[in-house]
This record gives C-alpha cells, structure tokens and sequence, in this order.
C-alpha cells in the first residue's frame, strides 16, 4: 500500500482539531501544498543533505551540518553533531556515540512520518516514542574474525503510539511510515556508498 500524502482523507471524527490546518504541530494544508507541487515537478523534491565530520581526539568527532538544498537551491543551517565512545571502548564518554546517532536518526526519521501521517488523517497524538536496540559483536570491528560481521544482524525497533484513533487506523500508519520513511528503506535496503580516500 503506498499512497501520496497529500491524497490522505482527514478523518474528522479522530480529533477535534481535525478540521484545522495545525494538528500535532504540523501545518497540513502546507504540507498538502508541498506534496501536490512535488506531484507536479519532481525536482522540486530533489532534497540533498551533506555533513562534514572532523577528528577532535581520541575517539571524539565534531559534525558540522552547514546546508542542505531543496530543488537545487541550498539553504543555509547551522547545527553540530558531537560523539565520543563510552570509556570501556576506550573513549572519554562524553557524547552519544556513533551507533546510537545512527538509531537515533532512524528513530526521529520514522517519528516525523508518524507525525505528518497522523496529522494528515485529523489524529491526534497523544505521546509516541520509538526504542531501537541492537548488539554488535566486536570481533569484526577488532579485526579478530574476518567472518563476523561488524555491523548489525538485526536491528529491534518498537513504536509505542497513543492517539486517538482504532487499531485497524495506527496499523495501517504503521506500515506507510515503514514504506515511506527514508531512514528506514536506507537500514533497509542495500544504498551503494562511494568512498574515496583524498590524502592530505
């Protein structure tokens, strides 16, 4: 099942918010607007983020998020990425690190689709958290077991929802956010990565 945003039907016996455009703090009628222009140019929604990640000792890095573009017009940002290593992995502890910014990315991209899906469909939300867990067996990052894998076999992710809508309703949000949502088609799916090594 894979439906456009925009061409979601506001149940308005969810909510009595849903017949205003701000539900769960998202403009629906922009949101709406943006989908349908997308619809008719798709480079409108041609959207490209890029990081840029410096060393700052130890097992501590600093990510610089400068700007993003949007049918190839960039924009300005202006946010930091911090991470370290818990003290056991010979780290300072001082920053969440990569593992966890990598679940946390996944959770908080699959927290806006819940969001923007609810919205659309005049449910309001009442409380949504998303826990992921994994376990990483450390004999592939050390180099001790060429056959272990160094990333995860398995990922666990559970959405705790609480709005006001059916369970047929919050069953069908779940699946458009698991079809929709970038983060979790990128864990997903095999995405090719290019890297090249620039030596200075």
């Amino acid at each position: 099942m894979t439906t456009a945003l925009a061409t979601l039907d506001t149940d308005t016996t969810n909510s009595p918010a849903a017949d205003e455009s701000l539900i769960n703090g998202i403009d629906t009628s922009a949101l709406r607007a943006f989908t349908a222009e997308v619809e008719e140019d798709p480079g409108a929604g041609m959207a490209g983020f890029q990081v840029r990640t410096q060393w700052t000792g130890g097992t501590t890095t600093r990510t610089d998020v400068d700007r993003w573009s949007l049918g190839g017009v960039y924009k300005p940002r202006g946010y930091t990425i911090s991470t370290d290593e818990p003290r056991e992995l010979c780290g300072r502890d001082t920053a969440a690190n990569p593992q966890e910014v990598l679940m946390a990315g996944l959770n908080a991209c699959m927290t806006v689709g819940y969001v923007a899906v609810c919205s659309l469909l005049g449910i309001t939300i009442r409380s949504l958290e998303i826990r992921t867990e994994g376990t990483l067996d450390l004999r592939g990052f050390l180099g001790i077991d060429p056959a272990v894998n160094p990333g995860y076999n398995a990922l666990k992710c559970r959405v705790f929802l609480d709005a006001d809508a059916t369970d047929e309703q919050l069953q069908r949000i779940h699946t458009m956010v698991k079809q929709t949502s970038p983060n979790f088609a990128n864990l997903t799916r095999a995405v090719p990565i290019v890297s090249t090594l620039v030596a200075a």
